[in-house]
């Protein structure tokens, strides 16, 4: 088990809307590190406008792990997607993504993919819309087998996206697209607004599961509203997962605050429930 904090690469436009530790990026390091994180989960928009050798010789130096690459302000800043209706958005989104592939695998980490997969749209049949889909992470999922990388869905709240919003759903288009290196991530944030029982689908998706997003139901920091982080958690290592847990929330009041509250906040659960 080990507990990360989400944070922006130098090319991702500063924004309140980012659910990321932004700014300076040894200052992120630092400050990540200092509080006790383990590892960094990076967002990036565009990686060939960063120095790869720098940022994997910063985490080196911080003692940072960096588990996944998250994609979010890919769609979030350029608004691109898979299932574009313009073919050469597709096809830049597509491109963009096999660039992030190729940065995540010189760190040693995995690839995320939420609102970048696209989403149903009026006047193009929803089984049109799958199809493509399906086509297209089994290019993504044959290229990041070749780069070692593992690609992870994340399910998407219906507020967000109207393609792949539950864990059932996710499940489903990772068998249709049937490749190893293409699994679910999930997100207790957007799964505590999706499904029926939060508990029972961590159970039940398990096998689907690589990875972890951690944040309260107010997409704020973990204990700042109402979702029992602490049944949420344990429910994760009842099923065997073992593996990453990272914190992606909206920094508020900032990101200072954001960080050591929620590592301040976590830690007796997980020193609880994994024994660390």
């Amino acid at each position: 088990m080990k507990l990360c904090y989400q944070v922006a690469t130098p090319d991702v436009a500063i924004a309140p809307s980012v659910t990321s530790y932004q700014g300076d990026l040894e200052k992120s390091f630092h400050d990540i590190a200092a509080l006790g994180y383990e590892g960094a989960e990076l967002m990036t928009v565009d990686p060939d406008k960063l120095d790869w050798a720098w940022i994997k010789g910063l985490a080196e130096k911080y003692a940072l792990s960096i588990p996944l690459v998250c994609t979010g302000e890919v769609y979030g800043q350029l608004g691109i997607s898979f299932v574009d209706p313009d073919p050469a958005r597709q096809k830049i989104a597509l491109d963009r993504m096999y660039r992030v592939i190729g940065f995540a695998s010189y760190l040693g980490a995995n690839v995320n993919v939420g609102r970048i997969r696209g989403q149903y749209t009026p006047g193009i049949p929803c089984q049109t819309t799958y199809d493509t889909a399906v086509a297209v992470f089994r290019r993504i999922s044959a290229y990041a087998a070749g780069k070692n990388v593992t690609v992870a869905l994340e399910t998407i709240n219906t507020l967000q996206s109207n393609f792949i919003n539950t864990m059932a759903e996710g499940a489903a288009f990772v068998d249709a697209v049937d490749h190893p290196h293409f699994k679910l991530m999930a997100d207790v944030f957007h799964m505590n607004m999706e499904e029926k029982d939060l508990y029972q689908a961590i159970k039940d998706y398990a096998p689907y599961t690589v990875y972890v997003h951690l944040a309260d139901s107010n997409r704020r920091y973990p204990g700042s509203a109402g979702l029992n982080l602490q049944k949420t958690i344990q429910a994760f290592r009842d099923s065997g997962y073992d593996g990453v847990f990272s914190v992606e929330v909206m920094q508020i009041p900032d990101q200072e605050v954001s960080a050591r509250k929620s590592i301040e906040y976590l830690k007796p659960i997980f020193s609880q429930v994994y024994n660390r």
